[in-house]
């Protein structure tokens, strides 16, 4: 092998190994959150990211972008949370071509409810993957103080 193909090789593997950390992650995630609160990991996901913005709104598009969905999988998973009273989507003001979403106060009680099991679910998940050799250093990256 070459050393350009080693390092695609290697690319590679990497790839892989943050692909399985992450599935074990968000299947757990996933398992927590619908059984505690039946919310799914996007839902809650969409949920967060929007109580976490300075008048908890987002356009459509901003939404999409943020919990890496399609346009069409972000409208059907908004329609979900609005029709259970969780999020609501309003017309801009300044611009009738644009749409908000905005979290409810049922929304943000159901969120307060669950940010701790996600919380749990991920700090279990992030410890047993920390057992399996080929995660370890990538859980450790995770745990590491941001660069200055």
């Amino acid at each position: 092998m070459s050393l350009a193909d080693d390092a695609a090789e290697a690319r590679a593997q990497g790839w892989r190994t943050l692909a399985a950390l992450h599935a074990r992650i968000e299947d757990a995630l996933e398992r927590a959150l619908r059984r505690e609160h039946e919310l799914s990991v996007s839902e809650y996901g969409a949920l967060d990211l929007l109580a976490r913005q300075d008048g908890w709104h987002l356009r459509m598009a901003q939404l999409a972008n943020a919990v890496v969905l399609s346009q069409s999988a972000t409208t059907r998973l908004v329609t979900r949370l609005e029709d259970r009273g969780l999020l609501r989507r309003y017309l801009c003001p300044t611009d009738r071509r644009g749409i908000y979403t905005e979290v409810t106060p049922n929304g943000d009680a159901l969120l307060s409810l669950a940010r701790p099991t996600h919380n749990a679910a991920l700090t279990e998940a992030l410890a047993a993957a920390a057992e399996i050799p080929e995660l370890t250093p990538l859980v450790a990256a995770l745990a590491a103080p941001p660069a200055p």
